[in-house]
Formats: C-alpha cells, structure tokens, sequence
C-alpha cells in the first residue's frame, strides 16, 4: 500500500543508522567530498559509501547539494521576514504568487497570528519597498503584511538523529 504523502515527510524509507548518520553528517560539514573520502570519514568501504549514498539520495533523504553562498557578497545585503495574512480558501494561489515575488528565499506556511511567512533578500530598502508596496500588497489574495527586518543572522547545519 503507497504511502501518504505526508507519511512520507515524516518517516524516512532508509533507516538511520551510525552510517547513513556518518553520511550525512559528513555530507552536511563538506558536500564536494569525494566518494573516497567519504568511505573513509565514515570507516567503510568505497563500495558502502557507494550503496549507501545511492539509497539515501533515491529515498529522498539526500535531496540535493548546494553551494552556500554569502547574500550580501552577491548583493542582496537587505534581508526581511515578511509575515502575510491571506484569503483562507487561495492559500495554494496565493502561494504560488508569492513564490514569484522577487528576492523570496524562502516561503512557509504558519499557525497563529499569519498564515505564512516569507524570507526575502533585495539589494536595497527601495527594491523591499516595491516587492512590499507594489507586487505584494498588489497580489491578488494577500490580505494584510508585516515587515520584520533581520539585523543580524545565524544559521546551524540539520542535526542528523
């Protein structure tokens, strides 16, 4: 019997153990290591690291690799949470309205006080002002915003269980 999509968020097809875990974690502090340094991080075999890394990524539980990149260096120096009321029964339109937005990083739903929250990163204060004044105060199911600005930022890698 297929699983839920939702089963599938939450429940891993791989099981974790101290190698899949060794993995990861080594993946996560360096993800351009070879698979020969991997083996050898994680004290198995190049043909291990092999398997393992096949069957974490087909899973889902590895889903990509990507380079980190500084957000002001590349000129998108001002970043903002932008908290967003919307129309109860568009919340997919108006989801898929807000991805567009320009300079949006990051976009998830919430409980509480918004229905969901945005990251945005914009060259300047008047590039945040038309993305908040212009396109989303324009978008068609936004009810109501609020603009947070973030002064300062951390970010810590996924711990691996």
């Amino acid at each position: 019997m297929p699983r839920s999509p939702r089963a599938a968020r939450t429940v891993p097809a791989t099981a974790l153990d101290d190698v899949n875990r060794g993995i990861i974690a080594a993946l996560v502090e360096d993800g351009r290591l070879s698979v020969n340094e991997l083996a050898s991080r994680v004290g198995v075999s190049r043909a291990t690291a092999y398997a393992r890394l096949d069957r974490l990524r087909a899973d889902g539980v590895i889903t990509g690799f990507t380079a980190s990149v500084d957000p002001a260096k590349v000129g998108h120096g001002v970043a903002a949470l932008i908290l967003v009321n919307v129309e109860q029964n568009e919340w997919r339109a108006a989801r898929d309205e807000l991805l567009h937005l320009p300079g949006v990083e990051y976009l998830a739903f919430t409980s509480g006080g918004f229905d969901m929250v945005a990251l945005v990163r914009v060259p300047s204060i008047d590039a945040l002002r038309d993305v908040v004044l212009d396109r989303l105060h324009g978008a068609t199911h936004v009810r109501s915003t609020q603009t947070v600005f973030v002064l300062d930022e951390q970010r810590r890698a996924v711990p691996v269980p």
